[in-house]
């Protein structure tokens, strides 16, 4: 906890207090309260500036100097590009081929080096990522298996949702490498044993379900055909750790389910919102997330999204 503590001190002022939004229509369907936590409103378009902003900020000055190396699927790299140009310190950044074209124009836009990798997914171009990192000895930053992105991407925003809704005992999370949902559960069980954690995966890549299987971490899977980057690949393995005691529930959703939610999210709400972030809402609207008993909030993490795929989801 005090590591969470020592990021949400660093973060004071340097990034937005998102919303939290009750949806009439989610509660109708629920039977419960549920609200949106509208991460997608933070200044890169997503929940990802917690992180980055608090790992850059303890770069040594000699670490500044060489500049950090990092791999996204696109809202991680948008986060340290932004980060960079605020820290005046040089970014090079490693995004799979088949990057979301308006985060990979973000990233640019910041002034960062961006390197499109000749592979499709995550995890195959974040190995051409470390191996930059090593051989030019430039600090790697993880975009989700470290401790202190985890107490800055879900801890604080564990917090941050703690304090806006005391009541709430039901969290819906999006997972991919689980920096965010590793660090929410930790704050949230922590702070309230009794509350239950959804984690909420693409059906096609489910690492967090497959390691709950096995009983280990996946950190690799085959790269998926998907609009949803940000939940593709493997997990990592400190997520995993604080998720493995601590999650409730896994709602494996499909790339239509999740094109319903971003429809839907647009309709009840008019907010635009990116596929990776509206599994949440997916999960409740076909019931996977099973039945809702107290009052809930669906982390809406991200909006960055280019327009020919989101014309595509609307035309479908």
């Amino acid at each position: 906890m005090a590591l969470i503590l020592e990021a949400r001190r660093a973060l004071d002022g340097r990034i937005r207090r998102t919303p939290l939004e009750p949806s009439l229509r989610l509660s109708e369907i629920a039977g419960v309260l549920v609200s949106l936590k509208l991460e997608s409103l933070q200044a890169t378009g997503s929940f990802k500036l917690r992180g980055a902003f608090f790992a850059m900020s303890r770069l040594s000055e000699d670490e500044r100097a060489r500049g950090v190396v990092t791999c996204s699927a696109g809202n991680h790299g948008k986060a340290v590009a932004y980060v960079a140009r605020e820290l005046g310190l040089k970014a090079t950044i490693h995004v799979p081929s088949s990057v979301d074209e308006s985060k990979y124009r973000g990233m640019l836009a910041l002034g960062a080096e961006v390197r499109r990798s000749d592979f499709d997914g995550f995890d195959d171009t974040e190995k051409v990522a470390k191996a930059q990192a090593a051989r030019e000895g430039r600090p790697y930053l993880t975009a989700f298996d470290d401790e202190v992105i985890l107490a800055a991407n879900g801890g604080t925003l564990a917090a941050d949702v703690l304090d806006e809704a005391p009541d709430a005992r039901t969290f819906l999370l999006p997972v991919g490498g689980a920096g965010l949902a590793g660090g929410f559960a930790f704050y949230a069980k922590t702070a309230v044993p009794s509350s239950r954690v959804i984690g909420c995966q693409h059906v096609l890549s489910p690492a967090l379900a497959l390691s709950l299987e096995r009983g280990e971490a996946v950190l690799t899977l085959p790269p998926i055909e998907t609009t949803a980057g940000g939940l593709e690949g493997g997990i990592g393995k400190t997520g995993f750790d604080a998720l493995r005691s601590r999650i409730d529930g896994v709602a494996l959703l499909t790339e239509e389910e999740i094109f319903d939610a971003v429809r839907f999210v647009l309709d009840a709400h008019q907010y635009v919102i990116e596929p990776s972030s509206a599994v949440t809402v997916a999960a409740i609207l076909t019931g996977k997330a099973g039945r809702l008993t107290s009052p809930a909030v669906a982390v809406i993490s991200g909006r960055n999204v280019a327009l020919p795929t989101l014309r595509r989801i609307l035309a479908a």
